[in-house]
């Protein structure tokens, strides 16, 4: 949930900002761009933090060395981040980071399925991680 949290209350203090004068926060687009891209900035904090361990039992089974893919994602996270504020590469940054959202998926189904912690906290239900994973795709789609 906290990434969600984190995205809602960046895009308000762009928003914000925009709001006071900051001119280029004054639309929703660079507002958003800017909540993704520190949304995805702690995300990819927890792949290599106390929590990395959490995140490697993730990962299903069937996939060999999860350390090395938690590593990958977290790196394509901020790649993400960075990419998602570039003009030039917003759109293909943003396509990347939902077909990676939609590939990191059954993670999440695991956790909730076994009901995993995340640094102690159990992970959302499945139907709430489920939405959550809609809203953070559109959220990137939009942001591109």
């Amino acid at each position: 949930m906290l990434p969600f949290y984190v995205l809602v209350a960046a895009f308000l203090l762009f928003k914000g900002l925009g709001l006071i004068g900051l001119a280029y926060f004054e639309g929703w687009h660079a507002s958003l761009q800017a909540a993704v891209a520190v949304m995805l900035l702690l995300t990819a904090s927890a792949h290599w933090g106390t929590r990395r361990p959490d995140l490697i039992r993730m990962v299903p089974q069937a996939f060999p060395r999860p350390d090395w893919i938690v590593t990958a994602t977290g790196l394509l996270e901020i790649a993400g981040a960075v990419g998602i504020l570039i003009p030039a590469v917003s759109k293909a940054a943003s396509i990347g980071l939902a077909v990676l959202f939609m590939a990191m998926f059954p993670a999440n189904v695991r956790a909730a399925k076994e009901k995993l912690t995340i640094g102690g906290r159990p992970v959302p239900k499945l139907l709430l991680r489920t939405a959550l994973q809609l809203v953070f795709i559109v959220a990137v789609l939009l942001a591109g």
